[in-house]
Formats: structure tokens, C-alpha cells, sequence
């Protein structure tokens, strides 16, 4: 098996989310925080044989990276990673126990939402540079008059720096929410998202292929 480069990137993302990985078999990969108020998932377009569990997700992309074009061969114990049309240069990698990873044991049914949006690539881009810039580590959905606005902020400092842009949402039955996000786990894929969130405290970040339902802060308000 040969990885694509969108499998690539969902697998270096799924890293950032946590360093380890349960791969089930078929084409739908998932994974969770380790504090499990992130979880992601994503189908490719490779479909995999077998269970196999990676307790080092970094460690194993680092791995592949030593192959200009590697193929997965998946064994029982390891799978055996060589260079196409070179079987002499290999690596063979061992499977992990997988009841030291953790990962997703049901999917997530998405409650009810008040709120959906779309957010274009280049607004998520300017969310989180403007929230390293400024040093802010919450993000913030609130209604302001006619108009919806998404703001990276301290909500714990009235004074501290906050930047803010508005977005055109699918309807809400409220205009009185604020809903907190921390911007840690924003961690999304680059791109183009519809999202969903409910006042049940959790989000849903969907861009093609690959999806995220990410909690709310506990402090999060709305009204009816």
C-alpha cells in the first residue's frame, strides 16, 4: 500500500491532536484528544487490512519520511515499510499494544445545533494568527446587534487585546449566546468549514472528508 499525500497530511494532523493512533480496519480513520474534548475523523482513500496500533504517530511519520516512495507492507506484528522498486532498503516498524492508545470507542451523535456557519480558509487563518499575535487563548461566538461575530480574546482580562470578524450564519433561534472555544484545540486541517454548535456544549467542524466535533467551554451561555 502507498499513502497519499491527503492521507499524509490528515495523519500529521492527527498527530497534533494525539501522538497516538488506533487505525481500524477499512478507510476511516479517528482518533482523540487525550484530554477527549477533541475528536476527529476522516476518510481516505487507502483501505487498510487490519487493526494496527501506533503509540507514536510523530515517530512513525518520521519513519516514512525516510523513503522517497514508501509502500506498507502490514504483517501481523509490524508492517514492513520499503522504497518502491527497492526491497533491500526497509524498515520494519512494530505494531503497539492497542490498549495503551486511546481512541474514540463510539462515534458522536451530534445533539441538536442553535448556530451554523461557514468559515472560509482565509478567516481560520487570520483566527489563529491574530490569537498568537495577541497572545489570546480563548475564542468567542456572540451576537452582536444584526451581526455575528467571531472574537480571539482573554475572556478572563476585559482588557486585554481581542480581534474580532463577523460571519453570516444559517439562522439561530437566539440572539443572546456566547459560546467559548479554547484556541489550543483548534486544530483543524486548512480549509473551508461548515460548522454546527449547540448549546449541549459541543461543535462540529466539518471540510470535506474530514470532520472535528470539539467541546465548548463550560462557561459558554445561551438563551432561548
Amino acid at each position: 500500500m502507498k499513502l497519499s499525500e491527503n492521507t499524509i497530511s490528515v495523519l500529521k494532523n492527527f498527530a497534533t491532536i494525539n501522538q497516538n493512533l488506533l487505525i481500524r480496519e477499512g478507510n476511516t480513520l479517528t482518533t482523540m484528544s487525550a484530554m477527549k474534548n477533541i475528536v476527529a475523523q476522516a476518510e481516505v482513500e487507502e483501505t487498510f487490512p487490519k487493526e494496527i496500533a501506533i503509540y507514536d504517530l510523530n515517530e512513525f511519520l518520521s519513519s516514512l519520511s525516510l523513503f522517497s516512495n514508501p509502500l506498507l507492507q502490514f504483517g501481523e506484528n509490524s508492517v514492513l515499510i520499503v522504497e518502491e522498486n527497492n526491497n533491500y532498503n526497509a524498515l520494519k516498524y512494530f505494531y503497539s499494544d492497542p490498549s495503551v492508545v486511546t481512541t474514540p470507542s463510539k462515534s458522536i451523535t451530534m445533539p441538536e445545533t442553535e448556530v451554523s456557519f461557514n468559515l472560509k480558509s482565509s478567516d481560520l487563518t487570520k483566527l489563529k494568527r491574530a490569537a498568537g499575535v495577541i497572545g489570546a487563548p480563548d475564542m468567542s461566538l456572540t451576537q452582536q446587534g444584526q451581526d455575528v461575530m467571531l472574537s480571539v480574546c482573554d475572556k478572563k482580562n476585559d482588557t486585554a487585546n481581542t480581534y474580532s470578524l463577523d460571519v453570516d450564519t444559517n439562522g439561530t433561534n437566539s440572539d443572546n449566546y456566547r459560546f467559548y472555544f479554547k484556541v489550543e484545540n483548534l486544530k483543524l486541517i486548512d480549509g473551508d468549514y461548515t460548522v454546527a454548535v449547540s448549546s449541549k456544549n459541543i461543535s462540529h467542524f466539518k471540510n470535506g472528508q474530514v470532520e472535528y466535533w470539539i467541546a465548548l467551554e463550560p462557561d459558554s451561555t445561551y438563551e432561548a
